[in-house]
């Protein structure tokens, strides 16, 4: 039969020659293919002189017919070709592939072109997105975009990151969550609306924190967050069963189950439970420090309860929580967005998911009561005072929407980025980031 003519190209990962023959390797997006180069004397001369100066790197097109080695490796036996990119830089070894973290995050490209599992990860990365948004639009919610630019900034507890509108000549801030305007959505008669944006907070870069990072927020109408528990253990198993075929990750030392009921404890509870500590029966900041300095823990002076509280919770409860588990009914203080218990004046309807050892959601049943949202706002700012006025404002905006009715509803933040470290296996936030922010070099 006759043998196919095809075009081929792609970036060259080996060459090698043998006598007058030289087979050279070229990959693309789609994978890899073997090129051969027969009795190079037949080529004309500057075709011959391009072949001695490929370096692997270099990006070349092919036109030739199919063959098949001794081996069975079906190789596209070349009749001319022309360079299409010539590589200046020497690329990493292929076979001592490139193993120099501060090089893979520096300069991504290299990383994707020589490690296959990097370039997987954020295959999977971009399929999981895909699989919320799906699980999402099929329940009827709507995806929705809000402002990054903001005149305060507000829906959670970080510094913001401050810039300048020059035609306003005003200060703006960029979003630390989305939360705020999505409930103004959801007072408009949006009754599920979510969105999956950036979200900038400007702290410390760790392991799990990158200073600008993806949320997905999502808010429905008449409900609860125990219909909000139940959706988030149902998205995530699903996800995981759509993109992965299963719902048990390996994360580390550790196999983790995402499938539905996760198990379920109070803060409470699982303070209690990991650090032997009653939080309730010391209800001032005084009495929570000295009870925590009489166990050696160290505690910063200036913490107030709430802070205190979110110390034990990260200090002894998170790292324990390796399967997925809901940390449920926090203290008001911590707070100032959730919906009190009915009857339990000072514990709210919030939980917070953890797996792996990290938090990976934030969910409560929203405070709709402006009045009671007001003193919430004021008793917070009172806590700030010392700290930068200005950036700490009461959101009148917001009061006003609320002014004119909220629904019940369920509020949900997840961190793409986490959940993603856990369906691919990576023990840090940088490896999930395309392109994560690093200190200066030098």
């Amino acid at each position: 039969t006759q043998a196919e003519e095809v075009s081929v190209a792609g970036r060259i990962t080996a060459v090698r020659r043998m006598g007058k023959s030289s087979f050279v390797d070229i990959s693309d997006g789609s994978g890899k293919m073997q090129l051969l180069f027969q009795d190079t004397d037949g080529l004309d001369e500057k075709l011959r002189n391009l072949l001695k100066d490929l370096d692997i790197g270099d990006i070349i097109g092919a036109q030739g017919k199919v063959l098949r080695t001794k081996s069975g490796e079906p190789t596209v036996r070349v009749d001319d070709f022309t360079l299409l990119a010539k590589s200046l830089q020497p690329l990493p070894e292929k076979w001592h592939g490139l193993s120099d973290t501060e090089t893979r995050y520096r300069q991504r490209y290299l990383d994707l072109i020589a490690n296959p599992e990097t370039k997987n990860a954020f295959k999977v990365r971009s399929q999981v997105i895909s699989a919320i948004r799906q699980f999402l639009n099929e329940r009827g919610f709507l995806e929705v975009e809000t402002p990054v630019l903001q005149p305060s900034a507000g829906g959670a507890l970080a510094q913001p990151f401050v810039t300048h509108h020059q035609a306003l000549g005003r200060d703006l801030y960029l979003r630390i969550a989305l939360e705020l305007h999505l409930k103004r959505l959801i007072v408009g008669g949006f009754d599920k609306v979510y969105e999956l944006g950036r979200t900038f907070r400007n702290e410390g870069i760790s392991t799990q924190h990158n200073p600008e990072f993806t949320m997905l927020e999502s808010y429905q109408a008449y409900a609860d967050y125990h219909d909000v528990m139940a959706m988030l253990e149902e998205m995530v198993s699903q996800v995981s069963q759509q993109v992965l075929g299963t719902t048990e990750v390996k994360f580390g030392e550790d196999t983790i189950d995402f499938k539905p009921p996760w198990k379920r404890l109070s803060l409470r509870d699982a303070v209690r439970e990991y650090s032997d500590i009653d939080f309730v029966k010391y209800p001032t900041a005084d009495g929570l420090r000295g009870k925590m300095r009489s166990m050696n823990i160290e505690v910063d002076p200036h913490k107030n309860w709430a802070k205190l509280v979110d110390e034990l919770l990260k200090t002894f409860v998170r790292p324990g929580l390796i399967q997925p588990t809901f940390v449920l009914d926090y203290p008001v203080s911590m707070s100032p967005l959730a919906k009190s218990k009915p009857g339990e004046e000072r514990v709210v309807e919030r939980f917070q998911a953890f797996a792996g050892g990290m938090e990976i959601a934030n969910a409560y049943t929203e405070l709709n009561d402006p009045i009671e949202q007001r003193e919430r706002f004021t008793e917070q700012l009172k806590e700030r005072q010392g700290e930068d006025e200005e950036r700490w404002t009461i959101d009148e905006d917001f009061l006003l929407a609320l002014e004119y009715g909220m629904p019940p509803t369920g509020g949900l933040g997840v961190g793409i980025d986490r959940l993603v470290m856990l369906l691919t296996n990576q023990p840090s936030i940088r490896e999930v980031i395309l392109f994560p922010q690093l200190k200066e070099r030098g």
